[in-house]
């Protein structure tokens, strides 16, 4: 994985339910762990914008259900900063499913996803409409 540009502040937690927006058959999902996440002990991992978690699917097809799948969380509602000064926030937190070498389980994501996603993820960033 590449670094991202941007001071990206943690918007979400473990235990976090957030939505997929992939057509791979999974509604919502919630965060188990944070791959990568270094903190103090004791401590919940955090995740934000381009960060790849583990998640259990909470709802959607029966056959995706309570399975668990890697994801890279594309929106965030809680702000984050980019170099030139900017703040960037959603109205909502949401993911795309992806499998052990980055590749994306869908074909299509709804709505937009952030620009440091694509950074680090450039396969996610092909299949997105938006780009913000």
């Amino acid at each position: 994985m590449k670094a991202v540009s941007s001071k990206i502040s943690y918007g979400l937690s473990t235990k976090s339910l957030i939505k997929c927006v992939d057509n791979s058959g999974a509604k919502t999902l919630e965060i188990i762990a944070v791959r990568g996440y270094k903190g103090k002990r004791r401590t919940k991992p955090k995740a934000g914008v381009a960060s790849m978690v583990f998640c259990r699917v909470y709802s959607g097809t029966e056959k995706v259900r309570h399975q668990i799948f890697r994801a890279v969380v594309v929106r965030q509602k809680k702000e984050f900063r980019r170099p030139d000064g900017m703040r960037v926030q959603f109205e909502d937190n949401a993911a795309v499913i992806i499998d052990e070498k980055n590749d994306p389980k869908g074909s299509q994501i709804k709505g937009p996803i952030a620009k440091e996603v694509v950074e680090r993820f450039p396969t996610v960033g092909k299949i997105a409409t938006i780009v913000v």
